[in-house]
């Protein structure tokens, strides 16, 4: 199934100068969504993990049925002020702004090996916040598996030069 079919592209969203790939129209899709659920579950074992972390929000969706399909605990990586129990924090540069991403101090015991998973990786910053929150809970970065790498901005390359295990599902351009 070629994935890309059921991607929309929206020029100039949130703002000027940004081509935003909708993964809505993928997900609306039950066959699609379905395989590529399959084939996030086929590139997850190519790494050993015990956990599955989502970066929020479009992240939640997949992650939660990975979790659910390998039966491994969820672990959600909100934005701030998010949580409501003691929590490590992260900031980081987006492409139109800065932010802030937060986990529970409880979710990833020492020696935990976690999975990430998000929607779109394009410059990089909220995976690699994702790595640290993960690190800074002394778990490991088992690797991430993205739904849509934006191959010509620096994300995966910056992932890679990390040593962290990466996979996407499909590339787009990012402009």
């Amino acid at each position: 199934m070629d994935l890309k079919k059921y991607i929309r592209s929206i020029q100039d969203y949130p703002k000027k100068g940004i081509l935003f790939r909708d993964i809505t129209t993928l997900i609306k899709n039950p066959a699609a969504f379905n395989y590529a659920i399959d084939k996030i579950i086929e590139l997850s074992k190519k790494v050993e993990f015990n956990k599955v972390s989502a970066i929020e929000s479009r992240g939640f969706i997949f992650a939660s049925t990975v979790s659910y399909l390998t039966n491994k605990p969820l672990i959600l990586l909100r934005k701030k002020n998010k949580l409501p129990a003691e929590r490590h924090s992260v900031d980081f540069q987006l492409e139109y702004g800065d932010a802030t991403i937060e986990v529970h101090k409880d979710s990833i015991d020492k020696g935990d090996k976690v999975l990430v998973i998000d929607d779109l990786i394009a410059t990089g910053g909220t995976a690699e916040a994702a790595g640290k929150l993960i690190e800074i809970s002394e778990g490991e970065v088992a690797g991430f598996i993205f739904i849509i790498n934006l191959f010509d901005l620096p994300g995966n390359d910056l992932l890679k030069k990390k040593s962290y295990f990466t996979e996407s599902l499909m590339e787009f351009p990012g402009h």
